[in-house]
């Protein structure tokens, strides 16, 4: 919930190349020292500049759009904070904010309104589809979500139904037409799910985890179980996806914020094939619809994540983008990747961040984002910093 001059590529940087970001009112960049050009037009796209970079057209800046910390702790920093504020006063419980048509709508756009990022992405969180498939939940404000009936048995797993979220979830659907047509292809209108893992890490635990003891027990005790769990979320989330793109979604991010407790060979057991089954089961019906994975603190997983098949693989800022590009390979759409922590610096502090990590990128397939949703907290002002200099950019 961070650029580039024209020498720089993914894979070699050249060390006397600077990049410089501008305002509108100096439509002038500089490449090397002591040269300067006019900057290119801009050329007008049918299509968001997100859906443009992801594909690998030529764009002239990153795309840039900001996660929000998990959508049930977003608070002011990201926008109008005594917007936010009276909404909560109004509706004290974060499902009625997320399962309310109108209000994750008004939600949504805050940050379009104020920021006019590069994307724009759905008020819900990946929780919100655990009631269709029969496992009871809730938000609790100061404890997270609690899972009612933790499961950890095949009975268990035999009561969880596969999601159809026409039935369970119509105001996600309704949420997102409204967004797109708000938004008028000015951003890219972004959904989102759950991967297998992480929601299963959710439903076994009973909520958050740091050890993740059960889970784990029941992967290497019980792994029939695990899987047939691991099956229905996949499926339902495949679904899930193909009902968002449906209705409005013009790219979707994939959460698999749990994964990284996996060792490698686990994650190729636990997590990458049901990764992969959703996305060929989305590009079957959806092959034009671009699927961005984020998996916080996936340095030690990095080159496996493009097996699953994703058009952008996020990386969190433990991860240096240039060493990050370099083993994920030239052809690899990569978003992020800048710490939400530098947001508490200065505002040249903020500058160079960001430059550094479009330096490193390289040109083109790289969305600006933070390695991590934005801090409760950061200032407005910072943020509204960040999205200046990032729209200021220009290869």
């Amino acid at each position: 919930m961070s650029w580039t001059s024209l020498s720089f590529s993914a894979l070699s940087i050249s060390p006397k190349s600077t990049f410089v970001s501008r305002s509108p009112s100096k439509p002038r960049i500089h490449c090397a020292v002591g040269e300067t050009v006019t900057e290119p037009k801009v050329i007008s796209a049918a299509e968001p500049l997100l859906l443009n970079a992801v594909r690998g057209e030529e764009v002239e800046r990153p795309p840039v759009w900001l996660m929000r910390q998990a959508g049930r702790y977003m608070k002011a920093g990201l926008t109008a904070a005594v917007s936010y504020q009276n909404i909560c006063e109004k509706h004290p419980s974060f499902r009625e904010r997320s399962e309310n048509v109108d209000l994750v709508v008004e939600i949504s756009l805050q940050p379009w309104k104020v920021f006019r990022p590069d994307g724009v992405i759905l008020f819900s969180d990946i929780l919100t589809p655990l009631p269709g498939m029969n496992i009871p939940f809730d938000i609790v404000k100061g404890k997270g979500p609690i899972i009612f009936n933790p499961l950890g048995t095949a009975a268990d797993v035999v009561q969880v139904r596969e999601f159809v979220p026409e039935e369970s979830v119509p105001y996600v659907g309704e949420a997102l037409t409204i967004l797109k047509k708000e938004v008028n292809n000015e951003a890219a209108v972004l959904g989102f799910v759950g991967a297998p893992f992480t929601l299963a890490s959710y439903v076994v635990e009973g909520g958050s985890s740091k050890h993740f003891t059960k889970i784990k027990k029941l992967a290497f005790s019980q792994p029939k179980v695990l899987h047939a769990l691991l099956q229905k979320f996949t499926t339902s989330m495949a679904r899930y996806i193909q009902y968002q793109a449906d209705n409005g979604a013009q790219a979707v991010q994939i959460f698999d914020s749990w994964a990284t407790e996996l060792s490698p060979v686990d994650f190729e057991e636990f997590s990458l094939p049901y990764l992969k089954q959703i996305v060929d089961s989305v590009k079957r019906t959806h092959p034009g619809l671009p699927l961005i994975l984020y998996a916080s603190g996936s340095g030690g997983l990095l080159e496996r994540l493009p097996l699953t098949g994703v058009d952008v693989v996020s990386l969190d800022w433990t991860v240096d983008m240039a060493e990050g590009r370099r083993r994920l390979g030239p052809n690899q759409a990569v978003q992020g990747n800048v710490d939400p922590g530098v947001l508490f610096g200065s505002k040249e502090f903020i500058s160079n961040r960001i430059n550094d990590t479009v330096r490193k990128a390289g040109k083109g397939k790289h969305i600006l984002n933070l390695g991590h949703g934005i801090v409760v907290g950061t200032p407005e002002e910072n943020v509204a910093h960040f999205f200046e200099v990032a729209k200021g950019i220009r290869y």
